[in-house]
């Protein structure tokens, strides 16, 4: 074992892996969507907050603006590595389940549009979410999969039977479970079914409180074991307040910390950070701490293939603390749902050796006190949003 270059007394402190965040949108008055002039305010918010590594999410754009999306976030990677790439959260949603995205720019997923937007910046999109029923919804699937993208189902009023077929097909990963698509009904159990159903499919779960009842939550997590990824879907006001804000070219309006389309009671993603997310986990919605952390470290790093090979328990060393590791069998071990990761990178998800050194120390109260990503420590106490 290689000699320590420096030695850390964290004096009893609880300490996990660097949180994972598959869906944001922006923080700290920023937007992913914009030139990403202001980017790393904002993501220093989530960082503040936990969170080492993100995959930034754009809203539904024309095809040519999202083209230089995705060329400004393959820039910004290439300075930032604690940046995983890009998700297109649209153009390929239903009309009727756009959510808070423009129905103005809202696309069938043709092999032409899939084809521009995987020649934008290869190598940058890690995952698109789709919407199974428009006209080449499943064939698209195949491409963006075989292509090595995560395919999401989401914004959809897809049944269940169709669901099931796109995850045939190899769509691995349901957006923000629950929310903008048909409900979990006792004949017709729709999306959240399938995805219930289906070991292979990580189901997003935006845990502010207000996407989804905390009780729901634990029904999900319950009947997902190991499955369940805590997303933020945050948006430029995460961090930067109560006010008028912009999603996409969309006007928000955030009250008491809750985001809606101007005018409307529409949700437009929210102002969540991973930590809130976790402790909503531990309290209401009565998870244990290796099955909340795991859903916020392990899980969405294995829906981006980017843990390590399932072995033994998939909660061991997710929650590493005096007594936490007692609680692994909590969390029931997951399988691999994407690749592995590149040749050379190393895993995330787990305290462990040969894994990415991201780490969070936290307070007895579940705050963050201190935070590593990449084995450097980050100055979270000046970031906005900091303790």
């Amino acid at each position: 074992m290689p000699v320590a270059d420096a030695t850390v007394d964290l004096a009893g402190a609880r300490l996990t892996p660097g949180m994972v965040d598959l869906h944001s949108h922006g923080a700290g008055g920023a937007s992913w969507d914009d030139d990403l002039a202001d980017v790393e305010g904002g993501l220093a918010v989530h960082r503040a907050h936990g969170t080492t590594r993100s995959v930034l999410s754009l809203v539904s754009a024309p095809l040519p603006r999202l083209r230089r999306s995705l060329e400004r976030v393959a820039a910004l990677r290439e300075r930032d590595p604690l940046v995983l790439g890009a998700h297109l959260e649209g153009p390929f949603l239903a009309p009727g389940r756009r959510g808070a995205h423009d129905p103005r720019h809202l696309v069938a997923p043709s092999p032409e549009a899939v084809d521009a937007l995987l020649a934008a910046a290869p190598g940058v999109l890690r995952q698109v979410t789709v919407a199974p029923e428009l006209p080449g919804g499943l064939e698209a699937i195949e491409r963006l999969v075989s292509a090595g993208v995560v395919v999401a189902v989401g914004h959809t009023e897809a049944d269940h039977a169709l669901t099931a077929a796109a995850f045939e097909r190899g769509a691995t990963v349901l957006t923000h479970a629950l929310n903008a698509m048909p409900g979990l009904h006792h004949r017709e159990p729709g999306p959240v079914g399938a995805a219930v159903g289906d070991e292979r499919v990580t189901l997003e779960l935006v845990l502010d409180g207000r996407h989804v009842h905390p009780q729901v939550a634990a029904l999900l997590f319950a009947a997902a074991p190991g499955r369940v990824a805590l997303v933020t879907d945050a948006m430029a006001a995460t961090g930067a307040g109560d006010g008028e804000h912009l999603l996409g070219g969309l006007a928000v309006t955030v009250t008491d910390g809750r985001a809606v389309l101007a005018g409307t009671d529409t949700l437009a993603g929210s102002t969540l950070t991973q930590d809130a997310a976790l402790r909503l986990a531990l309290g209401p919605a009565r998870q244990s701490p290796v099955a909340a952390v795991t859903a916020l470290t392990l899980t969405p790093a294995r829906a981006l293939g980017l843990a390590a090979a399932p072995a033994g328990s998939a909660g061991a060393g997710a929650g590493t603390e005096a007594g936490l590791g007692a609680e692994a069998g909590a969390v029931a071990p997951a399988p691999a749902i994407a690749a592995a990761p590149a040749a050379g990178a190393a895993p995330l998800g787990l305290l462990a050796p040969g894994h990415a050194a991201d780490l969070v120390v936290w307070t007895d109260d579940w705050h963050v006190a201190r935070v590593w990503a990449a084995g450097v420590e980050l100055d979270v106490g000046r970031a906005p949003g900091g303790r």
